[in-house]
């Protein structure tokens, strides 16, 4: 939990039904920040007409956000109210809203108001349902941005788009990052800082029962004034965009979801720049620790590698998917 300053703070508990607070932006729709007699924490979407349908057909549920389309006065206006339960981080959940406010304010229409909430609403159903439900750290950050770069290098006219997206096995709990084929990868990412070493973070990246293992070292510089420069949720759109294929879309979602990335404000910083790609061969004398050859009694290991040790093993990052 951080120091956050809360806007449910500021409202006081009501005596019945909800006190809200309208949000203070330029956008047609109205948004508000309520609570409700329990002292939950609701934001709401005011919406123009009768939109029950729409969204009997699009509403999910999400483990610790309640979701309730409610009459407001005979005006034919509605609220569309997300409630926090007490299962869900009250950070992360205003992170989750302030993404919202962002994605709604260009918009004039109720309809297509609703079916953008409802849209992020699914996406917040897949990530709440995966392994990390929290904001993930800067190394996290780092290393997803990384390994989207790499993908990105597969579909453009190396695989197809749903077998590259397939080939992303890290989210699924695998020990490298990619496999296809009989290759596997593993994705690092060093910062501008880390000039000489690359973190390995246990005992199995680095061993593979494919016949092809290599390690891609992406170095990544945060310049947030380069033109070149981009979030991790610009990459995450870039990458949307650039999918044609529905199918590989949605397990894009999925497997982003499982990794623990959400599209929230926080992700908006820092921007990188990819300064370099290095791709190493990891071959019989490559220098590691691998589990076939650690002594019983040891069931964890975290080590650095000397990136000028294995220069001799760089290869050229078309001989990954060549092999």
């Amino acid at each position: 939990m951080t120091n956050r300053i809360m806007p449910w703070d500021q409202i006081q508990l009501p005596e019945a039904e909800y006190n809200v607070r309208l949000i203070a932006t330029d956008s047609s729709i109205p948004l508000y920040w309520g609570k409700d007699t329990a002292g939950h924490c609701l934001f709401i979407i005011e919406l123009q007409g009768d939109h029950t349908e729409q969204f009997r057909k699009g509403r999910a549920s999400v483990h610790g956000i309640s979701l309730d389309l409610r009459g407001f006065d005979v005006n034919a206006r509605q609220g569309l109210v997300l409630k926090l339960e007490k299962h869900i981080d009250k950070d992360l959940f205003l992170s989750l809203c302030e993404t919202l406010v962002t994605s709604l304010q260009p918009l004039t229409d109720s309809s297509t108001a609703l079916a953008v909430t409802l849209t992020y609403i699914q996406r917040w159903k897949m990530f709440m349902s995966g392994r990390k439900s929290r904001i993930l750290s800067a190394e996290e950050v780092r290393g997803l941005f990384a390994e989207l770069q790499f993908l990105r290098f597969l579909y453009q006219g190396r695989l197809s788009e749903k077998a590259a997206v397939d080939a992303w096995v890290g989210p699924e709990g695998s020990h490298q990052d990619f496999i296809f084929g009989n290759t596997a990868v593993e994705i690092k990412s060093v910062s501008g800082k880390e000039r000489s070493t690359v973190r390995i973070s246990s005992e199995d990246q680095l061993e593979t029962l494919c016949d092809n293992l290599f390690l891609m070292i992406f170095r990544l510089n945060a310049i947030p004034e380069s033109d070149q420069a981009a979030s991790l949720n610009a990459l995450v759109r870039l990458v949307e965009q650039e999918l044609n294929d529905a199918v590989a879309v949605e397990e894009l979602l999925r497997r982003l979801a499982a990794y623990g990335y959400v599209d929230i404000a926080e992700y908006d910083t820092p921007r990188f720049v990819v300064a370099s790609r290095d791709a190493y061969f990891v071959e019989k004398d490559f220098p590691r620790l691998v589990r076939s050859r650690i002594p019983d009694g040891i069931v964890r290991t975290t080590y650095e590698i000397e990136l000028e040790k294995i220069a001799a093993f760089k290869c050229d990052i078309t001989s990954v998917v060549e092999s």
